[in-house]
């Protein structure tokens, strides 16, 4: 029994070692289930083939919360560094709504989303991804400041720069009340928040399709990459959800597709994958699963489109 345990141990650390990536290659990885506990994620992303990973610290669709034991955040750190999965990526739960001009429901949004700071915090996370909301019953200038306010607040007195975390702001779909619809209102947030927390961006590759702007042709990324740049910082998007989509360019539907079965194709992600102004970034897909092995295919294809480095391990 022993002797298995201690031949199952060195055959993990062999292949740890071979799927270990190279130096200058990108960050790649997928939103993975937290099933049976956050850290059994981390194991499900090295299979995977990921260098990198999100997840959903507590339910995605409910307010609440889900306690953190210490054994399952010393075991996630364990294995992220076992297996080298860095960054570690946190969504935020998907009700919670900074911008809500309903007492109750901003409340609530609030606590919830102090809760997934302090659990990122807790799994020495490195990113958490905010959705910055819907301004319905508001104006946009008037929901941005709200979410801006809303942040200030619930990370009063917790030290995120201490703990590594960054929050991202990710842009949106451009739905009718959503904010985050263009480069300008990310940026706005970031802008409001500086000295604050620490705070950068997500930029979604759907969002940014069917909100309107033109990542499909050579010359619509390059002037896409450009905006964004002028505005949010091209140095300032950390992580990149990299998404097909299975609606219209300015369609506003946010509708993700795999890799290349979609409308924005296989040629946009191989570009920014292989662009050198974003080495620094993650790229994390966010695909549907609708038979058993798309998420490892989904890993496959963003590797596959991947121009290796040449230079020494």
């Amino acid at each position: 029994m022993v002797a298995s345990s201690i031949a199952r141990e060195q055959d993990l650390v062999k292949l740890s070692r071979n799927r270990r990536p190279r130096r200058g290659t990108r960050r790649i990885g997928i939103h993975t289930s937290s099933a049976g506990g956050v850290h059994n994620a981390a194991e499900r992303a090295w299979r995977l083939g990921c260098n990198t990973f999100q997840i959903f610290s507590s339910s995605p669709r409910q307010w609440a919360p889900y306690e953190l034991g210490r054994p399952q955040c010393d075991e996630m750190k364990r294995l992220r560094e076992y297996y080298d999965l860095k960054p570690l990526v946190i969504h935020t739960n998907y009700l919670v709504n900074l911008a809500s001009t309903t007492p109750v429901f901003l409340r609530k949004s609030v606590e919830a989303f102090r809760g997934e700071v302090e659990r990122a915090l807790a799994l020495c996370a490195d990113y958490l991804v905010l959705h910055p909301g819907s301004f319905r019953g508001a104006d946009r200038e008037a929901g941005l400041l709200q979410t801006a306010a809303a942040i200030a607040t619930a990370t009063q007195g917790l030290d995120l720069a201490k703990g590594h975390l960054t929050i991202l702001i990710e842009n949106t779909a451009g739905a009718e009340f959503s904010l985050g619809g263009s480069f300008e209102q990310v940026a706005e947030v970031l802008d409001r928040l500086r000295g604050v927390v620490p705070i950068a961006a997500c930029i979604d590759t759907c969002h940014t399709h069917v909100a309107g702007y033109d990542i499909v042709s050579e010359t619509g990324m390059r002037r896409t990459l450009d905006h964004l740049d002028a505005t949010v910082g091209l140095k300032n998007v950390r992580v990149w959800h990299c998404n097909d989509a299975k609606a219209a360019r300015g369609s506003k539907l946010d509708r993700h597709q795999h890799i290349g079965q979609g409308s924005i194709g296989r040629e946009p992600f191989r570009r920014l994958l292989n662009d050198p102004r974003l080495a620094h970034a993650a790229f994390i897909a966010e695909t549907p699963i609708d038979v058993p092995g798309d998420d490892s295919r989904n890993v496959t294809a963003l590797r596959n489109l991947l121009k290796q480095s040449r230079r020494p391990t």
